[in-house]
């Protein structure tokens, strides 16, 4: 288990560095350049395939949580014949996989990975598809008859021609791309997006907590945990955090609630889908995202093809 007061290295150098890790951003900075435009040229030079079926991408240009999977569902839940293309970031399988078809979850959570598993138990109308090969999945869900596909973490996907939603959190201290900083690319890819979207302005998160008890323990595998803190209620008397994607122990989480004497888990609904076979209380924050109107008006108008 992780240290319940450690946030990781990487994390505080990404989303909250001090006076040292500024020292250290300005030694990587000239490795940061190199990434950043190699990653540029591959955008120049690569090839978009476009599909007969609209494609919606929701990205973002930072490592770690932005909102992404919430965003996703709150789309997909918007349309019939939706199909929603993930990696499945920390999954046990290979290659593609169905994980649900028109509502049918068809695998578990260690062949999906946690977020699809999500989306595939929010969404009983829609289709998840996991694949490292997002153009073999998206080719899946047209041979199935996706309606429209929504590409989850599409951003860097350049080889197919979507339109492209970018998703920033509320704070964002470093702007250096990797490995001095969270950004994927340069911070001015933004504007090759269709939509940029900035939490707190163009959408938020709304938690509500489910079968809260007195003395909660946070245990939780998302990235940069610390996000979290705004929205913990009253009650938590300790923190497990663990790397993101990480899978649970049922023992030692039971262990550990009887050394505090925890009456329940708190846990995201991210980290709820694996945890479903336990046999211990859990509380879970239940997330979901609050977005402007116009912003769901011009998704409408692109997969309708209106002008």
């Amino acid at each position: 288990m992780a240290n319940s007061k450690m946030v990781s290295f990487f994390e505080r150098l990404f989303f909250n560095p001090n006076l040292f890790d500024w020292v250290l951003i300005f030694i990587l900075s000239p490795l940061s350049l190199i990434y950043a435009s190699f990653m540029l040229l591959r955008r120049l030079v690569t090839f978009k395939k476009s599909y007969e079926v609209p494609i919606v991408s929701i990205g973002n240009l930072t490592v770690g949580g932005s909102g992404k999977t919430p965003f996703v569902i709150a789309l997909a839940k918007r349309y019939n014949g939706a199909v929603v293309v993930s990696r499945g970031y920390g999954r046990k399988s290979r290659g593609l996989v169905e994980v649900s078809r028109n509502g049918k979850i068809l695998v578990d959570v260690f062949a999906s990975g946690d977020e699809p598993m999500l989306m595939a138990t929010s969404l009983p109308n829609a289709s998840i598809i996991v694949s490292e090969n997002r153009k073999l999945a998206v080719e899946k869900a047209i041979a199935n008859g996706a309606k429209v596909i929504f590409l989850d973490d599409g951003f860097n996907r350049v080889n197919i021609k979507k339109y492209e939603i970018l998703l920033f959190p509320k704070i964002v201290k470093n702007y250096m791309p990797f490995p001095s900083g969270a950004f994927r690319e340069f911070f001015f890819m933004k504007y090759l997006a269709d939509i940029s979207l900035h939490e707190e302005i163009e959408y938020k998160r709304i938690v509500t907590l489910l079968n809260p008890t007195k003395k909660m323990l946070l245990v939780t595998a998302i990235s940069n945990p610390e996000r979290l803190k705004p929205f913990l209620p009253q009650g938590v008397v300790a923190e497990i955090f663990l790397d993101d994607h990480a899978y649970f122990n049922e023992q030692e989480l039971k262990i550990k609630m009887e050394e505090i004497g925890a009456t329940s888990l708190l846990v995201t609904e991210k980290d709820e889908v694996k945890m479903l076979t336990f046999k211990l209380p859990l509380s879970v924050m239940q997330l979901e995202l609050e977005i402007k109107n116009e912003i769901l008006e011009k998704v409408d108008r692109y997969i309708n093809n209106e002008k």
